[in-house]
């Protein structure tokens, strides 16, 4: 609920009578709580956001010159800037699509002339194994993620869909991209995963300061549900500060770190309630 609704409702509950404007009051002061937390919340985005348009460029120009090993090794960093800001995809969602969307969505999966971004480009490099033909696919994404950047100054947060999306977004790694659906040309799972973790965790401890001192055994089952997903990740780090191809985890290992991002779900889906956004 945004601050002017909320003003609205208080100036509804005075002529309904007291009891309806104490909770408006209540609603009120939990919403200003939240603005200094989501105003430094936007500034992670946005940090993010330029971030992904630097490491883009450097990857679109390796597509462009050729450089298909160079592409390779730039694909799953250079997307972990906008999977950190996954949780608050649905306010710039036509983007999402544009720059996230799988085979999966369109009609003639990868054959779809629709079907553009980091997947389709991804799909190039390791299925057809090749940089030729994606030059076109590459300047989208770079413009499509220009925009994204340009775009966020101007976005309003809305804290139900802050805290709502970290919630949303660890449903969906238990639920689906558990499997491997997503980098499921280059195998770069682990990469996407903690940058979605990462990303989420940030939202928790930017809200954490509101809610630790009347539920400290909730704030503490929440960092250490974040801590088990951390160290299973770890078991999976590479030399060089990466991570193992998926393709080496087997069944019981993705079952382990399904049930541990479900907890997480699980946890996450009643930060709203109880920081009193319903």
């Amino acid at each position: 609920m945004t601050l002017s609704r909320i003003l609205s409702a208080g100036a509804l509950a005075f002529a309904l009578g007291t009891t309806a404007l104490t909770g408006a009051a209540s609603a009120q002061d939990a919403t200003l709580d939240l603005v200094g937390p989501l105003a430094q919340y936007k500034i992670y985005v946005a940090e993010n956001t330029a971030e992904l348009v630097a490491n883009t460029r450097a990857f679109v120009e390796a597509i462009k010159t050729g450089d298909l090993e160079g592409a390779k090794a730039l694909f799953a960093p250079t997307r972990t800037s906008y999977e950190a800001v996954e949780p608050i995809a649905e306010l710039f969602s036509d983007l999402d699509v544009a720059i996230d969307a799988r085979a999966d969505d369109y009609e003639h999966a990868e054959e779809d002339p629709a079907f553009v971004g980091f997947h389709r480009i991804e799909y190039g490099l390791w299925v057809e194994g090749t940089t030729e033909g994606l030059e076109d696919y590459a300047d989208k994404l770079m413009a499509d993620v220009i925009d994204l950047n340009n775009r966020i100054n101007a976005l309003t947060f809305p804290p139900e869909v802050v805290v709502g999306g970290a919630a949303v977004l660890m449903e969906e790694v238990a639920a689906t991209k558990i499997s491997g659906e997503e980098d499921r040309y280059s195998h770069t799972d682990l990469w996407d995963f903690e940058a979605n973790f990462a990303g989420s965790k940030v939202i928790f401890d930017l809200m954490r300061p509101l809610i630790e001192d009347d539920d400290p055994a909730f704030v503490a089952q929440v960092e250490a549900n974040f801590q088990a997903v951390d160290d299973i990740l770890a078991q999976y780090e590479t030399a060089d500060g990466g991570y193992v191809s998926y393709l080496e985890l087997t069944d019981a290992d993705r079952t382990v770190l399904s049930a541990k991002v479900n907890s997480l779900a699980e946890d996450l889906a009643t930060l709203r309630a109880r920081l009193g956004l319903g």
